[in-house]
């Protein structure tokens, strides 16, 4: 199977396991707001998940609970991100953001909901012993919360109104809370799940975070809306910096590549076994959404 077919077949199974999930939580329009949140992307975190569980002998079975709940917080992530008071997108896997579809309550409490659903998954006895479940809910809080993803949106906030733009270190620390915390989270959860070190995993995550952002980054300045499916062009208009704007674009580019390579080369103790992580760290910076 090629890896975009494996990237398609692993994003579908999570889509069911949420939709079973939310099929047994009623019709309340939040509700409803939680399945459209769910819509669309790539399943790249979640398809983190499911290959790091096989590379560490895993079964689906036991790791298609934790795929579903880092597909779950970064839905919710991206909901409140696109709210009025934080980025203000009204464009997101090519359809209105939630709070234009419905109001801003809805889409708050929408994303309040997905992230509690993160933590409840994360409780499911098919993942393993008790020990390994608390790892992954301390390891999930940690990468969601204010020293992680939360951490990295405060900062970029607080940068829109700073008297000067942030130097290269200050955006890689940002984007490495913003952006690369979930996926190292994904990334290591396979070895969390199998009580394996999950370092070598997370050194991979580390530079494919910074690499899928810096591609963002690219993306923003070289795509479109119709291929993208959000609106580009936004951290120019906004006298943002990033990336792009203090390497220029080519610089940016070979930064990525670069990054990739060192993601590579911390997959070297899986040898051929990580062929499908290294072709997830080749998307990553080829990908045209």
């Amino acid at each position: 199977m090629s890896f975009q077919d494996l990237l398609k077949s692993d994003a579908l199974q999570v889509q069911r396991w949420l939709a079973g999930i939310l099929a047994a939580r009623g019709d309340l329009p939040v509700v409803e707001a939680m399945r459209y949140a769910l819509r669309g992307g790539k399943g790249l975190r979640g398809f983190l998940v499911l290959e790091s569980a096989r590379l560490h002998g895993v079964a689906n079975a036991a790791s298609l609970p934790v795929a579903a709940a880092v597909e779950a917080l970064h839905a919710y992530s991206l909901v409140h991100d696109d709210l009025p008071a934080m980025d203000d997108d009204d464009l997101r896997r090519g359809q209105p953001t939630l709070h234009v579809k419905w109001d801003e309550a809805t889409a708050i409490l929408a994303g309040d909901a997905l992230q509690t659903l993160a933590f409840e998954l994360l409780t499911d006895p098919v993942i393993g012993s008790a020990e390994r479940r608390i790892a992954l809910v301390a390891a999930l809080a940690k990468a969601s919360g204010v020293e992680g993803m939360v951490r990295g949106q405060a900062l970029d906030i607080a940068a829109e109104t700073a008297d000067r733009a942030l130097t290269l270190t200050e955006i890689t620390t940002l984007q490495a809370g913003k952006t690369g915390a979930l996926i190292r989270f994904s990334a290591s959860a396979g070895a969390l799940i199998a009580g394996a070190d999950p370092a070598p995993l997370q050194a991979y995550a580390a530079a494919l975070g910074l690499a899928f952002q810096i591609h963002d980054d690219v993306l923003d300045v070289t795509g479109d809306a119709n291929t993208t499916g959000k609106r580009t062009g936004k951290d120019e208009g906004r006298g943002k910096a990033t990336f792009v704007s203090l390497l220029g674009l080519e610089p940016a580019r070979a930064r990525a590549e670069a990054l990739i390579s060192e993601a590579e080369a911390a997959l070297a103790p899986y040898g051929e076994r990580a062929a499908n992580l290294v072709a997830a760290a080749r998307f990553s910076i080829s990908r045209l959404a």
